[in-house]
């Protein structure tokens, strides 16, 4: 039995992992690589390990796209077998891995367009909307708490990580030639308390634990204070040109949005707020939430039972044309724009920013993570210029970070979901983080936990 660690080793991005026994051979997560242009090259070469027409299956977490964004690619090279996931997972990655293929199909024919201008051969997108037509029927459901036999001899069971709408963490049971072994993959753990979803569980045992370090080195501030903020600088906003953009990830942090801007309104603390959801992907999105209010936690259902919704409240609108997105660059008067993508790698928001960040009454509101080699990392580190669509754009607007927004767990509450494993004496691979990370939680876990976390390089192998 050896896992194989393939991405997201010392970066948040594209996670892959290939577990094999004498059996079975099993990948889990085929996620993107996000962040600058050298990441493309990344993306578009499958392992060598991976070998896709010899894997028996597909275990996913969630669906966002840094764990499920290369799937497509998998049937076109050959595999043939399911992709288990949640339900809802399952739902969300319909939504995600289409609009993403579109995304990929455009950028290819705006890329060729240029290199044709040159006297340059076309591109080929990553994969196609026709790649992703093949993939979803091999998506197989996997409930919460429902062990599944995923290959011969793993066995894998899903318990709610409270990230995102059916994300998970996954225990996978392998035996072998005699042996048994249990592997657990945190995935992405959401932080205790946040609104909308149910709290992330843990289990109770494991022999080797993959855990993700997004902010393993720092604990997120109360959110309290961020949604203060947030309300005070949507008021501040309200001028004739005042404007807030938002750029956010359309599945879970925009729905997380959308609550609390809800809450605000019904508080008094803010008056009348026009806000518009301006990305498909995340109208669709949450419409599927609110389908899904069986996830929901006691706080959201509180308010459902007292007659309100938890994703609706007047002066908030949905936009999927074009026309209707680019008219918004023409209002002021306060109106918030939250827009995918969360980094600013692509998507509406970049329209909005190349309107927007050279207006010093535009307000531009981070409420998560932002890769290295990003837009948005540059921007939240101060830049005074950027390009944005390929035109360099004097930043005047001003750039506001919210850290109490995140749908990561924070050090301590890392810590303390690895802790329930402590027991069992289980070997702890850090992961999805950058090596700062990875670093300051090591440490942490060896301070508290007596666990000696390692930090594993793309490639590295554990033999169980």
């Amino acid at each position: 039995m050896r896992i194989q660690v393939l991405g997201a080793a010392g970066e948040v991005t594209g996670s892959c992992y290939l577990v094999e026994t004498f059996k079975a051979r099993v990948l889990v997560e085929f996620g993107l690589h996000q962040g600058g242009a050298h990441t493309e090259a990344k993306n578009r070469r499958i392992p060598k390990p991976i070998d896709p027409a010899s894997l028996d299956a597909v275990v996913l977490t969630h669906a966002h796209l840094d764990h499920s964004g290369r799937l497509p690619m998998l049937p076109r090279a050959g595999f043939v077998g399911p992709v288990y996931a949640t339900p809802a997972t399952i739902e969300l990655c319909d939504i995600l891995l289409r609009d993403s293929a579109y995304l990929q199909e455009m950028d290819a024919q705006r890329t060729t367009k240029r290199r044709m201008r040159r006297g340059r051969g076309p591109v080929k997108p990553l994969y196609t909307t026709a790649d992703v037509e093949q993939l979803l029927p091999r998506f197989k459901h996997a409930p919460y708490d429902t062990p599944t036999q995923v290959a011969p001899g793993i066995t894998a069971r899903w318990i709610d990580a409270g990230h995102i709408l059916g994300s998970a963490s996954v225990q996978l049971t392998i035996e072998d030639k005699g042996a048994r072994k249990t592997v657990v993959f945190s995935g992405d753990i959401g932080p205790r308390g946040a609104p909308l979803l149910r709290d992330p569980r843990t289990f109770d045992r494991a022999d080797l634990v993959l855990l993700e370090s997004t902010y393993g080195d720092r604990d997120h501030p109360p959110i309290e204070a961020s949604i203060e903020k947030l309300a005070q600088i949507c008021n501040d906003a309200r001028t004739p040109e005042g404007k807030v953009l938002i750029p956010s990830f359309a599945v879970g942090r925009t729905q997380q949005l959308v609550y609390f801007l809800g809450r605000l309104r019904d508080s008094g603390k803010l008056d009348s707020p026009r806000v518009v959801v301006d990305s498909p992907m995340a109208t669709s999105a949450t419409a599927l939430y609110k389908r899904h209010r069986d996830l929901f936690d006691d706080d959201c259902w509180a308010i459902i039972d007292a007659g309100d919704g938890c994703l609706d409240f007047p002066g908030l609108r949905f936009t999927r044309d074009a026309k209707e997105s680019m008219a918004l660059n023409k209002s002021g008067d306060g109106l918030v724009v939250i827009s995918a993508a969360g980094m600013c790698t692509g998507g509406r928001i970049l329209h909005h920013l190349k309107h927007g960040l050279w207006r010093e009454e535009t307000h531009i509101v981070f409420v998560g993570y932002q890769a290295e080699g990003t837009l948005g990392r540059r921007l939240v580190e101060g830049a005074k210029s950027v390009r944005v669509m390929g035109e360099p754009i004097r930043v005047r607007a001003q750039v506001h970070t919210l850290n109490g927004f995140s749908a990561h767990a924070g050090q301590t509450e890392l810590v303390e979901w690895l802790a329930t494993l402590r027991d069992s004496g289980p070997r702890v691979l850090l992961t999805h983080g950058e090596d700062p990370q990875r670093e300051a939680l090591s440490a942490k876990i060896d301070e508290q936990l007596m666990l000696k976390a390692e930090l594993p390089e793309w490639g590295h192998t554990v033999e169980l």
